[in-house]
């Protein structure tokens, strides 16, 4: 803004010490007035100088330098107009020198109300606060302001939008409407930018026509406003036609499409908008790299993620806390826990989000211990744990069963005013809900302060997962009276208590419900159903559920295959389980381990243990669980030889065997009174450095033996073994002595 004319005021009332005669008065000023023209001219180009070597020196952020230079001025009684205030003012914008920028205030406040409330010193003085976050400071000087521009309601508006307050950022701009004033391409994205973070998709379509109308959606920042406020606000399609029929993109564009695609679940887009971007020759920004890892971590695309890991090395971007957390996320997400690591490690500055990202991984993985010592540490660093750091460690503790810990943990939240947070007293509640204590659990409920959907969805779950569904339906229809609308989550876990609970018909009637009431069953209410039904012997239903969900529209998943599976095997069916088979074929879903390892259990325990062999070797990538499947199959059809050969096998390939393979492998040997390749696996179990052999093991051997009439055999093993033998193990033993005619024995065991 161009500098106002300072006016200064003549003084009506000069003092003279004795009376001069108005031809003397004359001579008198005819002989001073050069000589006061020379002085005036001297020092106008002195101020010219000063100014000039402030504004240098301001350039440079030496303000302070230029802050003795006013001092200076002053002491010389050098005019000091508005713009040299002006200039010093705006330097501490760019330093953010709030308590300098507040010295200078008082200069100007001395000199007087009339210098004070200049348009352009105020103005230049609610632009400085609010560039420098002082709300209180700002919004009192621009309350006061004679004219409000808009330069100064830009600075308030900006100020409003950084702090978060977004609804009186909107308030501002339609007032500023009220006044007569148009907003310019600087009040524009900032009041789209406040439209996307409350969702305002008709204000915000509304400033987009005005934005056509008055011929700034050229401007570059503002389109990518536009682009931007449309993503927040879920609209991606009108993000993309704003993106789309843009002349000119800078890099801010590209971030704007990619980022709204990514907030939006659209992740494969985000990618291929990425691959765009690169082919246009626009070089990415931390935004760029850090929204690519997270559309990777949210696909598992491990690849993608090491690619833009490797571009932020390649493009020379600094490991800030940004990006450093990004691709600290996309690691622990894709399991590659070690290399998260060593990107923390290389990290100079981290904050609390990089510390908690780190822990939540170590979590997920179920390493609890390496989550405290990084807990330990960040103490160390002297940073507080927040409601995500507590979140993450209650979920550890809950799925580890520690109780203790989590007592811990809680008492931390109370001390700290933390179990208010919705996410950390959700936590707690899960926590004692899965350590069986959820009388606690309730409690914890009870006392929480804000309880929202998450909430009563976590005990709801709680009750459900415990079987008592009495106790969930209550929590069902409270939530309702207290005004908490369910969702399908809700009606997921109630219908999961009734069908852990043997409720079948309690379930089904459920989910006869939810439609009818607006609630679309999804990919898990259908998974559960089909699981449920299964497992309660429904298998019938369970395969009808699952060809409903098909022509509902959804898609199922490895779970549902699998639990459908598992229905044919309930009831025989291997005509079923062909024709799910086939599905599998059809839709290229067979060859994950998952589903593999139940088309093998399947065939094999449907009577063609042939069909479940062709399976197996379909398989190019044969994991554990797939060998375990078919030596069960072996064994099951009494096939210990073939049984055998696999378990060397799998061993040849660098497998480890679990406590199941040894299980199927004893199994096998036992019905086919294989007493020597049992004992045998039996040394290899006990030489084991993975597994400890389980009292089913032993009671696998002691039948073999048993059956084979080594008794004595039998007995000693079962002396040696650290179990004591329950009621099967010893059956087998009895029933073999009575059969050899071992009364000795027979008694000493009835005894």
């Amino acid at each position: 803004m161009a500098s106002l004319p300072y006016r200064t005021v003549p003084n009506p009332h000069p003092s003279s010490s004795k009376k001069s005669t108005p031809i003397e008065t004359h001579k008198k000023s005819q002989a001073q007035f050069p000589k006061l023209q020379e002085n005036a001219t001297k020092n106008q180009t002195l101020s010219k100088s000063y100014f000039t070597q402030m504004s240098t020196l301001s350039k440079q952020s030496k303000i302070q330098e230029a802050v003795d230079l006013l001092i200076q001025m002053d002491l010389k009684s050098l005019r000091i107009g508005p713009e040299i205030y002006g200039e010093l003012l705006q330097a501490c914008v760019y330093d953010r020198a709030l308590q300098t920028g507040k010295q200078i205030h008082a200069r100007i406040i001395k000199k007087g109300e009339n210098f004070a409330r200049n348009e352009y010193i105020e103005t230049k003085l609610v632009i400085f606060y609010a560039k420098c976050d002082a709300e209180k400071d700002s919004n009192r000087l621009f309350r006061r302001v004679r004219v409000k521009n808009v330069f100064s309601w830009a600075a308030v508006i900006g100020l409003n939008c950084r702090l978060g307050f977004y609804k009186e950022a909107l308030l501002g701009f339609m007032e500023m409407q009220e006044d007569g004033l148009l907003p310019d391409n600087f009040v524009v994205p900032n009041v789209l930018k406040a439209c996307g973070a409350v969702e305002w998709i008709g204000v915000g379509r509304a400033l987009h026509g005005f934005v056509v109308k008055m011929g700034c959606s050229e401007c570059v920042f503002v389109a990518s406003s536009l682009v931007d406020m449309y993503g927040k606000c879920g609209v991606v399609d009108e993000a993309r036609k704003v993106f789309d029929e843009m002349a000119e993109r800078n890099v801010i564009t590209w971030n704007s499409i990619i980022v709204s695609y990514v907030q939006n679940g659209l992740n494969e887009e985000a990618i291929r908008v990425f691959c765009d971007m690169r082919e246009e020759g626009v070089e990415p920004t931390h935004v760029t790299v850090s929204s690519l890892l997270s559309a990777s971590a949210n696909l598992g695309a491990v690849e993608e993620g090491k690619q833009g890991h490797a571009l932020a090395v390649v493009s020379g971007l600094e490991l800030n806390t940004i990006l450093g957390s990004s691709i600290i996320n996309f690691y622990s997400k894709v399991g590659l826990i070690e290399d998260a690591e060593v990107v923390f490690s290389r990290m100079n500055e981290k904050d609390v989000v990089t510390w908690n990202l780190l822990i939540s991984g170590y979590v997920q993985i179920g390493e609890v211990d390496k989550a405290l010592e990084m807990c330990r540490l960040m103490r160390l660093e002297n940073l507080r744990f927040d409601s995500v750091t507590l979140a993450s460690l209650m979920s550890a503790f809950a799925d580890t069963r520690n109780l203790k810990f989590g007592k811990e943990a809680h008492c931390y939240c109370i001390r700290n005013n933390l179990e208010d947070d919705v996410v950390v007293a959700s936590s707690i509640v899960d926590l004692y809900a899965k350590c069986d204590k959820i009388d606690n659990a309730r409690r914890a409920f009870d006392s929480a302060t804000t309880g929202d959907r998450v909430m009563w969805n976590t005990l709801l779950a709680a009750y459900a997962g415990l079987g008592h569904s009495g106790e969930a339906l209550k929590l069902f229809y409270q939530m309702q009276l207290e005004s908490v609308p369910p969702n399908v989550m809700t009606w997921n876990s109630l219908i999961f208590g009734f069908l852990k609970n043997g409720q079948v018909s309690e379930a089904q009637d459920m989910f006869l419900q939810m439609q009818p009431l607006g609630v679309e069953p999804n990919l898990v209410t259908w998974t559960t159903m089909i699981s449920g039904l299964a497992d309660n012997g429904f298998g019938h239903d369970a395969i009808q559920a699952f060809c409903r969900m098909q022509e509902a529209g959804i898609k199922p998943n490895v779970v549902s295959i699998v639990c459908v599976l598992k229905a044919c095997i309930e009831i025989s069916s291997l005509q079923n389980g062909r024709v799910i088979h086939g599905y599998l074929i059809r839709h290229f879903l067979y060859l994950s381990t998952p589903v593999a390892t139940s088309l093998v259990d399947m065939y094999a325990k449907c009577g063609n243990v042939e069909e479940a062999k062709r399976v197996f070797d379909m398989v190019s990538d044969k994991e554990l669980p797939i060998y375990n499947a078919m030596i069960s199959s072996y064994a099951l059809h009494g096939q210990a030889v073939e049984a055998l050969a696999l378990y060397r096998r799998l061993k040849e390939e660098g497998l480890q065997p679990d406590s199941v393979t040894f299980t199927n492998a004893l199994y096998a040997c036992s019905h086919c009174s294989m007493v020597t390749e049992g004992l045998e696996l039996l040394d290899d179990l006990l030489s084991s450095q993975t597994v400890n052999p389980s009292i089913e093991h032993y009671g696998c051997v002691v039948s073999l033996l048993s059956r084979c009439g080594n008794v004595d055999e039998a007995f000693r093993l079962i002396a040696a073994m650290p179990y004591k033998p329950d009621a099967q193990i010893l059956g087998s033993l009895l029933a073999a002595c009575r059969e050899q005619n071992n009364i000795e024995l027979e008694g000493y065991l009835s005894d």
